[in-house]
C-alpha cells in the first residue's frame, strides 16, 4: 500500500498535527506500508527529502488563539498534479483536509487513491468554515473517510460538516515516554517538589492562571518549585511578572526539543497544564501520563477525554487560580496520592501507545479502498447485466 500524509503545517516545527504525522509515518512505515508526507517546509533545499516532498513555504497566520505556519500558495497545482500522476498513492491521508493551501489543493486534484481526512481541531466556531461551506462542501464530499481525533473535535466540525467521523485519537510513544527516563540534571531540587509547565507561551496555555495558584501556594508554603519549559510570544512578559513580583523559586528553561520532554516529566513531581480550552485532545497529559507523573489540568472539552478527575490527576475550572492552587496543594501533601496517580496515568496511557492507534488508522484505509473496490464494481456488474439480457 502506498500511502501520502498531507499536513498543512511547516513540518521543520513542533506541533501536535506535526508530530501525529510524524509518529504515524514511522508506524506506517513498520507495517512495511510506502509512505510519503506531503507538506511545507522552511528553508528547505531540496523538494524531496527521506520521504517528505517539500511542497510550498510556510508563514505564519494568526488561527484559534496561536500561530499555525502554513503554505498559502495556491500555485502549485502543476507540482501536485505531476506528483500524484507519478507516486499513484493507493491512500491519500490528509490531516486538516479543509485546510488552506496544500491540504485542500491536493484533494481537489486527487482522483486515483481514496481520500481520506483527520480533523484534530476544536474551537467555539470557524469563520472559515461558515463562511465557505458552500465551496467546502464539494471538497468535503471527495472524502471516502473521516476521522476525529477526539468526541469535541468530531462535534466541531459535524456542525459544518456532518459525516459519519470515526473517532481515533492521537497517539503516544509510550516507550519514549516512561518512568524510566533519566531526570534532565540539574532542575530537581531535593528539598522542594517540582511543578513542571512545559507548553508554548501563548495565552490560550494558561500560565497567567498557574503564576496565580504558585503565588497563593508559596503564601503559605516554601516546599515547592515551579519550572516553565517552552517559548513563545509571551515569554518576555512572564518573566518579566515574576520579575517585578517577585514570585519565588520560579524558573524559565526556554525551548524543549522533543527528544528531551520525557527527561523533563521524569524530573517533575508534578505537571500542571493551565489551558483556557481550543484543545480537542490533551497529548501533552497522555506524555507526561506515560512518565507516570500525576496531572493537575484545567477541565476543558479535550483534556477529559484522556483524564479522569480523582483518577490520573485533578481537574480544575479553567481559569480559577484558588482550586488550582488547592489541587497543587493537595498532590504535594500526600506524596502516595502522587505515585498511585502517577502509576494510574501509565496505565491509561498505554491505551493510546502508537501501535494500536496506527492499526485503527489503517483498517479505515482498508474499508475505504474496500468501498472503493465495490463501487468500481458495481456499475460493470450493471452493464455486464444489462448485456447479456
Amino acid at each position: 500500500m502506498k500511502v501520502a500524509l498531507v499536513s498543512p503545517y511547516d513540518y521543520r516545527k513542533p506541533g501536535g498535527v506535526g508530530d501525529h504525522v510524524r509518529h504515524l509515518a514511522e508506524e506506517l512505515r513498520g507495517r512495511g506500508l510506502q509512505v510519503s508526507v506531503l507538506a511545507p517546509t522552511a528553508g528547505a533545499r531540496e523538494e524531496h527529502m527521506d520521504g517528505l516532498y517539500s511542497l510550498g513555504r510556510p508563514i505564519p497566520v494568526p488561527a484559534n488563539g496561536s500561530v499555525a505556519r502554513i503554505s498559502l500558495s495556491f500555485h502549485l497545482s502543476h507540482k501536485i498534479r505531476s506528483l500524484l500522476d507519478r507516486e499513484r498513492f493507493d491512500v491519500v491521508h490528509l490531516h486538516e483536509p479543509l485546510m488552506p493551501a496544500l491540504p485542500v489543493t491536493v484533494l481537489r486534484l486527487n482522483s486515483g487513491g481514496v481520500n481520506v481526512g483527520t480533523f484534530h481541531a476544536y474551537a467555539r466556531q470557524n469563520l472559515g468554515y461558515y463562511y465557505g461551506r458552500p465551496l467546502l462542501k464539494r471538497l468535503f464530499r471527495r472524502l471516502e473517510a473521516q476521522i476525529a481525533v477526539s468526541e469535541p473535535a468530531k462535534a466541531f466540525v459535524s456542525r459544518y460538516f456532518p459525516a459519519d467521523y470515526a473517532v481515533i485519537p492521537n497517539g503516544v510513544d509510550s516507550r519514549g515516554f516512561n518512568p524510566g527516563v533519566a531526570p534532565a540534571p540539574g532542575l530537581a531540587q531535593g528539598q522542594r517538589a517540582t511543578i513542571l509547565f512545559l507548553g508554548r507561551l501563548e495565552e490560550r496555555k494558561g500560565l497567567d492562571t498557574l503564576l496565580d495558584a504558585y503565588q497563593l501556594l508559596r503564601q503559605v508554603r516554601a516546599d515547592c518549585q515551579l519550572l516553565v519549559a517552552g517559548d513563545g510570544p509571551l515569554r518576555r512578559g512572564y518573566e518579566r511578572r515574576v520579575e517585578e513580583e517577585g514570585i519565588p523559586d520560579v524558573r524559565f528553561l526556554g525551548f524543549v526539543p522533543e527528544a528531551e520532554k520525557a527527561s523533563h516529566f521524569t524530573a517533575a513531581d508534578i505537571y500542571c497544564a493551565p489551558n483556557t480550552g481550543k484543545e480537542s485532545f490533551g497529548v501533552i497529559l497522555l506524555e507526561a501520563m506515560a512518565c507516570g507523573r500525576p496531572v493537575v489540568a484545567t477541565a476543558i472539552d479535550g483534556f477529559r477525554q484522556v483524564l479522569s478527575d480523582g483518577r490520573q490527576g485533578l481537574l480544575v475550572p479553567p481559569g480559577d487560580e484558588a482550586q488550582m492552587a488547592a489541587a497543587l496543594a493537595r498532590l504535594l501533601d500526600h506524596p502516595e496520592l502522587r505515585r498511585e496517580m502517577g502509576q494510574r496515568g501509565r496505565s491509561a496511557a498505554e491505551a493510546y501507545a502508537w501501535p494500536l492507534i496506527a492499526d485503527r488508522v489503517v483498517s479505515v484505509y482498508e474499508a475505504a479502498l474496500r468501498a472503493r473496490s465495490r463501487s468500481e464494481v458495481t456499475p460493470l456488474v450493471q452493464q455486464t447485466a444489462a448485456g447479456l439480457r
